[in-house]
């Protein structure tokens, strides 16, 4: 695990991977980001009921699983929550603790999570919320061995310039492949080649207002499966 796990630096209280040169979320407010972004990008609480799968590139700090968590808590909606996500390096969990305990909203999902889940563990249901199961390597070579289908993903891997490989259309290919019909994606990024690529994986793609300095970001729907 200790050549696996992310190498920090700290910029007011953000971690940025030193490995990307990239902060792991926004500068101004990581929370009010993931909502925009990857919640309401893929029109998410309204979706949630029954058995429903969210996939995710880039597990990071572990933000956006806990305010996804707190979006289903709150909707209410009876059902099971499925939270996959495809990480390369993961955070310890001293440098998750530092990272979560800025968001005090979000303080007692913070805690169930770094309680009852470390890296490596597995599928692991968590006290009263998603079962939650982190595949650590490259996605390139774990995604495509994936069993199962998401109904939204979550692209939230370092930028395009920063981190290309989590973009390239293999691997995009593979998100297209192991989402559901009429499922969902969204990322922050905007750029013309991830909607092009994305558009060649089987989605519908647009492109929408982004969060804060961002002008826009990509929403897509898978409208062809394999």
């Amino acid at each position: 695990m200790t050549d696996q796990t992310a190498k920090l630096d700290w910029t007011g209280g953000v971690p940025i991977a030193t490995r990307f040169d990239d902060p792991y979320y926004s500068l101004d407010n990581g929370l009010a980001e993931t909502k925009h972004v990857f919640l309401n990008g893929n029109d998410l609480p309204a979706r949630f009921g029954g058995d429903f799968h969210i996939a995710e590139l880039g597990f990071g700090t572990g933000l956006s699983l806990l305010a996804t968590w707190n979006a289903w808590a709150e909707t209410g909606r009876p059902g099971t929550l499925h939270f996959t996500s495809f990480e390369a390096f993961p955070l310890m969990p001293a440098d998750m603790t530092q990272a979560l305990g800025h968001f005090p909203s979000l303080a007692p999902y913070a805690a169930l999570l770094l309680n009852e889940w470390a890296p490596g563990a597995g599928p692991t249901t968590l006290t009263d919320g998603p079962t939650l199961h982190v595949i650590i390597g490259d996605a390139r070579e774990t995604l495509p061995l994936w069993d199962k289908k998401a109904d939204a993903w979550f692209l939230d891997g370092f930028s395009p310039a920063k981190n290309p490989a989590l973009w390239e259309p293999d691997l995009l290919h593979a998100v297209g492949a192991h989402t559901k019909r009429g499922g969902t994606a969204a990322t922050y990024s905007a750029a013309g080649h991830i909607r092009r690529n994305l558009s060649t994986a089987g989605f519908e793609v647009t492109r929408t207002p982004g969060y804060g300095r961002k002008r826009h970001m990509t929403r897509a729907r898978l409208i062809r499966a394999e």
